[in-house]
């Protein structure tokens, strides 16, 4: 046997924790068998609301009465394939005969607002048609409000709702706004006398993506689950004869959309079982201003994750932090050490004490002067590892099988570096969930320290505690995993709070 083959491990299989500390590997079985991790202290019903057309309420009504009862698996005794047991089985809480609030918008005014000429008008005036109908409802109804509202767009709105993508010339329709993207940033560097100026230059400011916007625009005033009219289409139509579908099969849209929802309305479905306790985690998160993306400034911000599963999305200043040369983002020493501030403060607030040990996780190295930030913001009784993950195809690990490399097998180089393959093959499944030969994760230990396998292992668990669906488990931790649609949201609108947000309101 050669160096290298003794130098290959497994790591086992993360458990997750569900109602009466019982284990399993996968969120379906443990939600099957046992129910949510906190599922004594969650009772009643759950609370939310619905905003769309009325094709969209109607496809929802009919999708949520599927969900009440038995969705049967798209291919039957295949081991990744799983029925769903109904709503209230699965989670404990009943799933209401209608929606605490159900808000209708014009179809209409949504044909024409996205087929406006000007995309950044286009998009904005769509989600003003949402947002403006929640804040509405919340304005006026705020003695009965949901604890998360249900998005039904149309399926124009997921297609021209997005950067570079517009309805064909001949069904444009023209706006108010004209002015071209240098008039634009001229007026927002030195406004005009003239409101219309003003207004047509700050549409420059709002991201060409509805998704992202929505989210912004309602960010600590609604929590809000987006689903196209597709999807709930599909989803409603229980033929397993019918594989041309182009969405997922109705039982896994079941498990993703009510497991989202339950954590939305009641918190993390499952927890962790070998995550020390004293320990968060914290993802790193960049993004080019979108008003000059070609000045160098970006907005940074911070996701903590702790041991609960719950995370907080903090939003940092926005500076010259990403470098043309390197083509890397790095902070300053002293907004470093602010990020880090408001990290540990929060995890103060929520726990009593400060973290024990503090992982801070990103997609570059991180240089000295950002670690000398970090450092600082703690005290000695605080252990801060800086870890580089980053996905990479420069080493390719083939087994004697017709199976990938199991899923958690590592290759370690040194005390501080570390190939693992979050992919691969599942024993659970009796086979790999993928297509191609799965590649692994390069992992760098850049400061402080914390034993290799133990890194590794944290990283295995974080890749399990993705709420925003029912997987067994994803190629990146959840610290990196919606790292681009975090720094997407947090430049998607101008003046947004910057004070904490739970993740839930970002996914």
């Amino acid at each position: 046997m050669s160096t290298v083959e003794k130098k290959i491990k497994l790591l086992p299989e993360p458990l997750l924790q569900f109602a009466n500390n019982q284990c399993e590997e996968h969120p379906k079985d443990g939600l099957m068998l046992y129910g949510p991790a906190d599922a004594a202290s969650k009772k009643g019903s759950l609370s939310f609301g619905v905003v769309g057309t009325k094709t969209g309420i109607a496809l929802f009504n009919s999708w949520a009465e599927s969900v009440r009862g038995y969705i049967p698996p798209f291919r039957e005794n295949v081991a990744h394939h799983s029925g769903f047991p109904g709503f209230e089985a699965a989670f404990g809480l009943e799933w209401p005969d209608t929606p605490i609030a159900c808000v209708e918008v014009e179809s209409q005014k949504i044909d024409k607002a996205i087929r406006l000429h000007n995309r950044h008008e286009a998009i904005k005036a769509t989600t003003d048609i949402f947002a403006d109908a929640i804040s509405k409802y919340l304005r006026e109804e705020s003695d009965v409000t949901p604890d998360f509202w249900y998005v039904v767009i149309p399926d124009e709105v997921y297609l021209w709702g997005r950067p570079k993508k517009a309805p064909p010339v001949s069904e444009r329709v023209a706006g108010k706004a004209d002015m071209s993207k240098k008039d634009a940033r001229q007026f927002l560097n030195a406004p005009s006398f003239f409101e219309g100026d003003n207004w047509q230059a700050e549409l420059q400011l709002y991201d060409l993506n509805f998704h992202n916007q929505l989210k912004a625009r309602l960010l600590s005033k609604a929590v809000i689950q987006i689903v196209k009219e597709t999807t709930l289409r599909e989803a409603s139509d229980l033929d397993m004869d019918n594989v041309r579908r182009k969405t997922q099969d109705p039982a896994t849209i079941a498990w993703n959309l009510c497991t989202t929802s339950y954590y939305k309305c009641a918190g993390p479905p499952w927890r962790l079982k070998d995550i020390r306790p004293g320990v968060c985690y914290i993802g790193i998160v960049f993004k080019l201003d979108p008003s000059d993306p070609n000045s160098g400034n970006a907005c940074c911000g911070a996701q903590l994750f702790l041991r609960s599963g719950e995370g907080l999305v903090f939003r940092g200043a926005v500076g010259p932090w990403y470098s043309k040369e390197l083509k890397q983002f790095h902070l300053s020493k002293e907004k470093a050490a602010e990020l880090m501030q408001l990290a540990v403060k929060a995890y103060e607030d929520i726990h009593g004490a400060p973290p024990d040990e503090v992982f801070i996780h990103g997609r570059t190295r991180f240089e000295k002067s950002e670690w000398d930030g970090f450092l600082s913001a703690v005290t000695n009784q605080t252990n801060v590892v800086a870890i580089r993950i980053r996905p990479t195809d420069e080493l390719k690990l083939y087994r004697l099988a017709k199976q990938p490399p199991i899923r958690g097998s590592y290759l370690e180089i040194h005390e501080r570096m570390a190939y693992l393959w979050t992919k691969g093959y599942v024993p659970r499944f009796g086979t790999y969930p993928g297509f191609e030969v799965p590649n692994p994760l390069a992992i760098n230990l850049d400061w402080g320290n914390a034993p290799i396998e133990q890194v590794l292992a944290d990283i295995m668990a974080l890749t399990k505690v993705n709420f925003n669906g029912c997987s067994f488990s994803d190629g990146l931790p959840v610290t990196l995993k919606f790292a681009n649609a975090i720094g997407e949201i947090l430049t998607a609108a101008p003046e947004l709070e910057d004070a904490p947000q739970p993740f839930k309101y970002y996914i």
